[in-house]
C-alpha cells in the first residue's frame, strides 16, 4: 500500500495520473471516501493520463460516465481504450447494477473502470475490489490517499 499526502486538487490530480501509469486495460478499482475527498479529483487525473478530452465530472446523477483515450488513437495497445466512472452512490441494491449493465462494463477487456462508492459492487461482485481510499487530513485542503 502506498500512501500519499494531497494538499491540493491539483496534487490529487498529479496523483491519480501517476497511478494510472500502471493500470492496464482490464482493471476494475474501487475508489472509496466521504464526499468531498477527492475522488472525483483522482479520475480527472486518470483521464488525464489516457489522454481523454472531455470533461471529467462526477456521474453522481447518471451513475456511469463513459470517457475514450486518445493515446495512440491511430494505432497502440491504448488505441480507444475506454474510461468508465461509476458513482454508485444513489444505488440501493445490488440488482440495480444489472439493470444498467454493470456486467458488461466491467467485463470489457478494453477499458478501465474507477467505481465510486463501490461497496455495493463488491457486494454485487461478491469479491472485494483492488482500492483507492481517500480521507479528509488535518489540513482544510488536505486529503489522505492510500493505494493498493
Amino acid at each position: 500500500m502506498k500512501v500519499y499526502i494531497s494538499k491540493s486538487q491539483n496534487e490529487t490530480i498529479d496523483i491519480g495520473k501517476n497511478y494510472a501509469a500502471n493500470l492496464p486495460p482490464g482493471s476494475v478499482i474501487g475508489l472509496k471516501g466521504n464526499l468531498g475527498t477527492g475522488k472525483t479529483q483522482f479520475v480527472k487525473g486518470v483521464a488525464a493520463y489516457f489522454e481523454v478530452n472531455e470533461i471529467v465530472n462526477s456521474p453522481t446523477f447518471l451513475i456511469i460516465n463513459e470517457y475514450v483515450s486518445n493515446i495512440g488513437s491511430n494505432s497502440g495497445s491504448n488505441s480507444g481504450l475506454k474510461i468508465f466512472h461509476f458513482d454508485l452512490y444513489r444505488i440501493n441494491s445490488p440488482d440495480e447494477l444489472s439493470t444498467i449493465g454493470f456486467d458488461e462494463y466491467i467485463n470489457d477487456e478494453n477499458s478501465i473502470s474507477l467505481i465510486e462508492w463501490s461497496e455495493m459492487a463488491e457486494i454485487y461482485l461478491n469479491k472485494r475490489l483492488k482500492t483507492v481510499s481517500f480521507e479528509f487530513g488535518e489540513e482544510e485542503n488536505e486529503r489522505i490517499i492510500k493505494t493498493e
